[in-house]
């Protein structure tokens, strides 16, 4: 049986229901002031316009190539409808949901945010959008997602991984759906990935603060992750290449969770560099967040920076010039991280499955602020 529909003036006509790419709903008010829910499809405004489909579809994606007279005839009807495409049908068709999905540790942290903002913004701009989930740090939540995005065929997913090791992200490409990952790598795992360099960016705030005089260096480091690790092994190296020692508890863990409740655990960090004889005159922050949450019980304690201790954080975060003693920082470009994975995703989507992964490192700026400028 056809479905009758009635169109906002209150002609009837018979549409019979296709589950098709260029089928969509709306809700129209007859002349009896109801409202009720229909279903039209472009073949329909087609057909009343005297076009074609094509027309009506490159109309609606505006392409160039449509006269504005008639792509303005179309719109108007298409507006009056209320009309939206059936986008479950388009992606049966196509293969394509149009749709990417992006998991994170943290949807808070504004490294993450910021990445997810430029992301967005260059995927929009070629008709894709963007899906966000958030993993809390949790290795198991973040499988769960992948796999909950998986059962909506996403064209491409962006990670970046909690996981200990890259096993749980080889059935995205064994679904044989492209992978992104951002921030965080996987030893011995080959796939594509979008960051900055790490190890630059320890030994860019360890230089620094060597450069500003200090001489008891020490490191509030992050995770276990490859990103803690570098970070760490460039501070250590530098301190190494200057033939500078490093005491016993000059390297505080900060733990896991770095990203998600950084402040805390950068004033418990500092309870103990507080604590330690010598005391160290420089500090390396894994993040701004743990940065700020060490500057403030530094500020507690009568610690004056930087001349008591200088401070470099890394994120530039766009609060960190506001601060009490703004925050020297190592920029870790998280903006251009977003848009350089988007463009690796276009690509990624023009390619057949089998083309090398591709790496993209960015380097890393020091942002000199009061916290660590003495000379």
């Amino acid at each position: 049986m056809p479905t009758m529909i009635c169109d906002t003036y209150g002609a009837t006509e018979a549409v019979p229901w296709l589950p098709s790419p260029f089928q969509g709903s709306f809700m129209a008010r007859g002349r009896g002031g109801y409202t009720h829910a229909m279903v039209v499809r472009l073949k329909d405004i087609a057909a009343e316009l005297g076009v074609s489909v094509v027309t009506v579809s490159r109309a609606l994606r505006n392409r160039p190539d449509i006269a504005e007279e008639t792509k303005a005839k179309i719109l108007e009807r298409v507006k009056r409808l209320n009309y939206r495409p059936n986008l479950t049908a388009r992606s049966l068709v196509t293969g394509r949901s149009s749709l990417i999905g992006l998991v994170v540790p943290d949807l808070i942290h504004p490294f993450f945010a910021e990445i997810a903002k430029g992301l967005s913004a260059k995927l929009r701009e070629k008709e894709y959008y963007l899906i966000v989930s958030s993993s809390e740090s949790d290795a198991q939540l973040e499988q769960d997602e992948i796999e909950h995005m998986l059962a909506h065929h996403l064209d491409c997913f962006v990670v970046a991984s909690c996981q200990k090791d890259p096993e749980s992200l080889r059935r995205i490409g064994e679904a044989g759906v492209p992978l992104v990952l951002i921030d965080r790598s996987f030893p011995r795992f080959a796939c594509n990935f979008v960051g900055v360099d790490d190890y630059k960016v320890g030994e860019l705030a360890t230089e620094h603060l060597i450069a500003q005089g200090c001489k008891r260096i020490a490191h509030l480091r992050g995770p276990a992750t490859n990103v803690g690790n570098h970070r760490a092994e460039g501070f250590c190296n530098t301190l190494r290449r200057h033939g500078m020692a490093l005491p016993d508890g000059y390297i505080v863990a900060c733990g896991e969770a770095a990203d998600s409740d950084g402040e805390r655990r950068g004033r418990r960090a500092m309870e103990e560099i507080l604590a330690l004889k010598p005391r160290p005159d420089g500090i390396f922050c894994f993040n701004d967040t743990v940065a700020m949450g060490a500057m403030d019980r530094a500020f507690e304690a009568g610690v004056r920076i930087p001349r008591g201790m200088a401070i470099v954080g890394c994120g530039n975060f766009h609060y960190s010039s506001k601060l009490q003693v703004p925050l020297s920082s190592v920029d870790q470009r998280s903006r251009e991280i977003g848009e350089r994975t988007a463009k690796m995703v276009m690509t990624l989507l023009g390619k057949p499955p089998s083309a090398r992964p591709r790496n993209v490192v960015l380097a890393p700026e020091l942002m000199v602020r009061a916290s660590s400028r003495m000379n």
